[in-house]
């Protein structure tokens, strides 16, 4: 079902992200703002395709890091059926690698999660529009990849590993199921499938070899 075309006076917005307080907090922030209307909400990225199939969008609010599928490859498969849906991320998670890997599957813009209500309803408008909308910060560290000058950043050209991170990266590496890594860790069977779900999105990874390879690659277990 193709999206219909954006309303004149109302911009229609899906939120997508696995946090009920992040959703609701949105809802609450949103839901009284004139010319935007809240057409539906998801958990995650399957949520999001079976919704667009009957109902429409002018605007994705879309968090990144969910389960069963993920930010950036819900943004993929949303604009190769619907291209002109547009997509604005919404994430904790900064590292310049997945703001250009949410820009190159076809997002329009890219917020932070301390953004607040005045940024996000302005990023909302204009993408709906057909501009771009970052976050400041965001919008610097993009600036300054492109930039031929070298300038000191705070972002790394590839994502910076936390400890916790590095050795869980490490231990799937050394072929540790996410049992045994729980297990040698002393931390819950959860915890380890969110740092093995945010490795995949830091390291722009498909899978576990991809996390080996990566891992290897780039020397980052050093």
């Amino acid at each position: 079902m193709p999206v219909v075309p954006l309303s004149d006076t109302n911009i229609r917005l899906l939120i997508a992200d696995d946090h009920r307080l992040v959703v609701e907090g949105l809802m609450l922030m949103l839901t009284d703002e004139p010319g935007i209307s809240i057409a539906g909400q998801a958990s995650n990225g399957k949520e999001v395709l079976k919704f667009l199939e009957t109902g429409a969008a002018d605007v994705l609010l879309l968090d990144i890091n969910m389960p069963e599928m993920d930010g950036l490859e819900c943004c993929r498969r949303v604009k190769e059926k619907y291209p002109d849906l547009k997509v604005l991320a919404l994430s904790m998670m900064r590292e310049l690698s997945l703001v250009k890997a949410m820009l190159k599957h076809g997002a329009s813009g890219f917020l932070l999660k301390n953004a607040g209500k005045e940024e996000v309803i302005d990023a909302i408008r204009k993408v709906a529009t057909g501009k771009q909308a970052f976050s400041e910060e965001v919008l610097e560290a993009l600036m300054s990849s492109f930039s031929d000058k070298p300038q000191k950043s705070a972002y790394a050209p590839f994502p910076t590993l936390s400890r916790r991170e590095k050795e869980i990266l490490k231990l799937i590496v050394d072929e540790k199921t996410t049992a045994e890594i729980a297990e040698e860790l002393f931390i819950s069977f959860g915890t380890v499938e969110t740092h093995r779900r945010n490795l995949l999105l830091k390291l722009s990874a498909r899978n576990t070899a991809g996390l080996v390879k990566a891992a290897l690659e780039y020397d980052l277990l050093k």
